[in-house]
């Protein structure tokens, strides 16, 4: 630790060429951190030419020169050493090296001679393209004629004052730390996920290019973003890149850190200020809006947990959710970090949701060959390394719980595959050839039918379907509700009264057979045997038609002797009928219509009237009870408008095992998947209709040649028919399945023979 006294309101810069003194020498992480604090608790804004300069001579201090390779050599010496060991060696001897005030001093006073020939800005003026052009111009020309995309170390200013040498993100920091020092306060630091560029104006909506990306050196610079945006391409993000203020622009300088020593171990010293520089951050809050420094931190927190309340499970969940909050679900990198997490710790389902959840992310984009390839290469090796080693893995032992018998894990292989389909349509380049087939089609031929089966595939015109169909129900129950409240309100007006709640409530609780005599007073012909004796209907005539309704509903649900039986004892049940109330009638249509077996909870009459079975004696009583319903409620609303009854809903497209079982649902969006949905779920798979799918020459059709999207799908879906009938003709393995599959896919193709028909047809000989 340091033993210099420093003044608690110290500055480390103020961004007018003097430095501290006092802040100097660094001689350890801790005096590093200090001066970070400082940096950015301070009234004035951090200087990032300083940090980045500081930062950079600790890192090439340990991680290069001859202290470092004797470090490396002693690391090796370990591996070669060390049996059962990590991959990744943690650890060297270099002492910490010493940041004295004279070196730091003597490189800022360099930059700022390098920027001297570019004019300082007037008082409140801000950067116009051409200063900010003419900045790069400065960096540019300075450096050393070579690529250096694939070098470590090149990104912070220390590498561009003391070796000319810088990579492209390095030269975007610089511009930006450039601009800070001539006095441009409203030129600001843009990163996507593996791109950088500076935003700058009022309203910071105005970009520019100020360094190149790929392996050559094309030069982009004083270009706008807006075409690399209209293009669809993910190094751009759709625009939703992440746009830093100082505190962020300082959390890219510490994410940018390199740890590595060599190809296979890595720097404590480093690692640790790394670690430690950006827990000091995500304390001040400057990580919020930063998915790609979260997962970093949780990277390092991984290897060495240094914090007591937070894991790295969580800081790739808080990555997730700000990407989710502030760019609108457009970052990819947040869930191929939480994936790697999970396979890392044999958590294979988590594993395979988070690549999945990649994919839907990916497949926001269209590829572009030169552009993508950092995320072409992840999304490969994912798919080419990582599951087919998990695959492999599983495979090798019968266990009940392995992700081969789990549903949802071969649904999220689809989902990932689909994704990855998607971003490559429309695109120039194909991107699944036969290098991507042949491990795709391994990992679904792991999967038992019975298991693939249980995955339910729509497709977006199903899910179109689904959606209008609720909205006509719930259109059609509107119109129902408002037409019921219509005649509610018709009927209460006749009598020129405000009817209450309350009143309402109360007249509802009248007996039944009251309200059937108040309804049809004067209309019905009362029932003398009813006033007299208290016995049968009130009506004379509703009893006919009682009776008549009784035989009419009967005919249709139950057999001849049922109907015989129903008559012969007609007398008997009615006068048990006489014997209970109306309150329990209607609890005995409610408890009919609940569907119990017993009779012992329905009316007595239906006990009389059928007992020959308990099955039986359900349909009665269900019968019965629908007939006095109906009968009750045609008395009840002779005035009113008659109800519309509730259509009968359709069956349900799934059985109860369905739910009990919980199948996994997904959608499937791309034109390759869609055509794959007949392959996958067939009993038998057919490999070679799957792998001829999956790698045919979609793409490019709508841009180049003019034709429509769903004639291009249909032209796939044809000619893979074509050849899964003739590979099932000769014999090869999998026919059946595929033969019939294929012949769906190409029944549900319209307009396919337009376009295949240009196209001379070859069988699978020639």
């Amino acid at each position: 630790m340091s033993t210099v006294t420093r003044s608690a309101s110290a500055s480390p810069m103020a961004l007018n060429g003097i430095i501290d003194a006092s802040l100097f020498p660094l001689k350890s992480t801790a005096d590093v951190v200090n001066l970070f604090r400082r940096a950015l608790t301070s009234g004035i804004e951090p200087d990032l030419t300083l940090l980045s300069i500081v930062v950079g001579y600790i890192e090439l201090s340990l991680t290069t020169g001859e202290a470092a390779s004797q470090a490396a050599a002693a690391a090796a010496a370990m591996t070669q050493t060390a049996t059962g060991g990590s991959d990744v060696i943690m650890g060297n001897s270099v002492p910490f090296p010493v940041v004295t005030h004279e070196l730091i001093a003597g490189l800022y006073k360099k930059f700022q001679t390098i920027l001297s020939v570019v004019e300082k800005p007037k008082p409140h003026r801000q950067a116009t393209r051409e200063i900010i052009k003419k900045v790069s111009d400065v960096i540019w020309n300075s450096l050393i004629r070579s690529s250096y995309k694939d070098r470590a170390h090149l990104q912070n200013l220390y590498s561009y004052l003391s070796g000319n040498k810088l990579d492209c993100f390095g030269v975007a920091l610089a511009v930006v730390a450039g601009c800070q020092l001539l006095g441009y306060k409203d030129v600001r630091l843009a990163i996507s996920e593996d791109h950088a560029w500076v935003v700058f104006g009022q309203k910071r909506v105005e970009t520019i290019e100020v360094t190149w990306h790929g392996k050559g050196s094309e030069d982009k610079r004083g270009q706008d973003i807006r075409p690399g945006i209209e293009s669809g391409s993910w190094l751009y993000l759709g625009g939703l890149a992440v746009v830093c203020e100082r505190g962020m622009e300082v959390a890219a300088i510490c994410a940018a850190l390199n740890i590595s020593l060599t190809a296979n171990s890595d720097c404590v010293e480093v690692a640790e200020l790394q670690q430690q520089l950006l827990w000091l951050l995500y304390d001040l809050g400057h990580l919020k809006r930063y998915p790609m420094a979260l997962g970093t931190l949780g990277e390092l927190e991984e290897i060495h947990r240094t914090h007591g309340s937070i894991t790295c499970e969580q800081l790739y969940r808080e990555a997730i959710d700000s990407a989710r909050t502030h760019y609108r679900n457009h970052h990819v990198y947040p869930y191929t970090y939480q994936g790697n997490y999970y396979n890392r710790l044999l958590k294979y389902r988590d594993a395979f949701a988070a690549w999945a959840n990649a994919a839907d992310v990916i497949r926001l984009y269209t590829y572009q060959c030169r552009d993508d390839e950092e995320i072409y290469k992840e999304l490969l090796d994912i798919a080419n390394e990582l599951i087919p080693y998990v695959m492999k893995t599983e495979s090798s032992g019968h266990s009940a719980r392995s992700i081969l018998r789990d549903a949802e894990v071969f649904a999220n292989l689809l989902r990932f595959y689909d994704g990855i389909c998607q971003w490559e349509e429309d695109s120039l380049t194909p991107i699944l050839h036969i290098g991507w087939a042949k491990p795709l089609v391994n990992n679904i031929t792991k999967f038992d039918y019975d298991i693939r089966s249980q995955v339910v595939i729509k497709l977006p015109e199903d899910l179109e379907a689904e959606q209008a169909q609720a909205a006509a129900l719930e259109a059609k129950e509107a119109a129902a509700a408002a037409a019921a409240a219509a005649a509610a309100e018709a009927l209460e007006g006749n009598n020129n009264t405000v009817v209450k709640k309350d009143e309402k409530t109360k007249s509802s609780e009248l007996p039944t057979t009251l309200a059937d005599l108040t309804a049809a007073c004067g209309e019905k012909i009362l029932n003398p045997d009813f006033l007299l004796q208290g016995g049968g209907q009130p009506f004379a005539e509703q009893k006919q038609q009682t009776t008549v309704g009784e035989a009419d509903s009967t005919e249709p649900h139950n057999n001849n002797n049922n109907s015989n039986s129903n008559n012969n004892n007609h007398h008997n049940a009615e006068k048990e009928a006489t014997k209970t109330t109306t309150t329990t009638a209607s609890v005995t249509t409610s408890n009919g219509g609940s569907g119990s077996s017993t009779s012992g909870s329905g009316s007595n009459s239906i006990a009389i009237q059928l007992p020959v079975t308990s099955e039986a004696s359900h349909q009665a009583g269900q019968t019965q009870t629908q007939t006095q319903t109906q009968t009750h409620i045609q008395n009840q609303s002779q005035h009113k408008e008659a109800k519309p009854e509730p259509e009968a809903t359709a069956p349900d497209d799934y059985d109860p095992f369905e739910i009990m079982l919980k199948r996994p649902v997904i959608a499937l969006y791309s034109q390759k998947m869609k055509g794959l949905k007949d392959l996958l779920l067939a009993e038998k798979l057919n490999t070679h209709a799957i792998s001829l799918q999956v790698t045919a020459q979609s793409v490019a059709s709508r841009k180049v040649r003019g034709v429509a999207e769903k004639q291009s799908a249909a032209t796939i879906s044809a000619t893979i028919t074509a050849i899964a009938s003739s590979s099932t003709s000769s014999g090869t393995e999998g026919g059946v399945g595929g033969a019939a599959a294929g012949a769906s896919l190409g029944a549900s193709s319209p307009g396919g023979d337009s376009i295949a028909a240009s196209r001379p047809k070859r069988t699978r000989r020639e």
